[in-house]
């Protein structure tokens, strides 16, 4: 067996994380998964210093109670 050695190019790898295509790519992601949750829950995303973020939230009292019981956003991204 050979030995092979990766190194990876740093820059590139944070510079494909704060890229515009992986931040559309994420929001793509969370607005499917806010869709299979059903109504009440909403996705978002942002820009950090280091990464492009999406999330999923629930957002009427109903929409919280029903991902506390049933782990609705858990299961929409899965």
């Amino acid at each position: 067996m050979s030995k092979v050695k990766i190194e990876l190019n740093r820059a590139g790898v944070r510079a494909l994380l704060r890229s515009d295509e992986m931040a559309a790519l994420l929001r793509k992601k969370a607005d499917a998964a806010a869709a299979r949750c059903g109504d009440g829950y909403e996705a978002g995303s942002y820009l950090m210093p280091t990464r492009a973020v999406a999330r999923v939230g629930a957002v009427t009292s109903e929409a919280k109670r029903d991902n506390l019981e049933h782990n609705t956003i858990l299961k929409a991204l899965k």
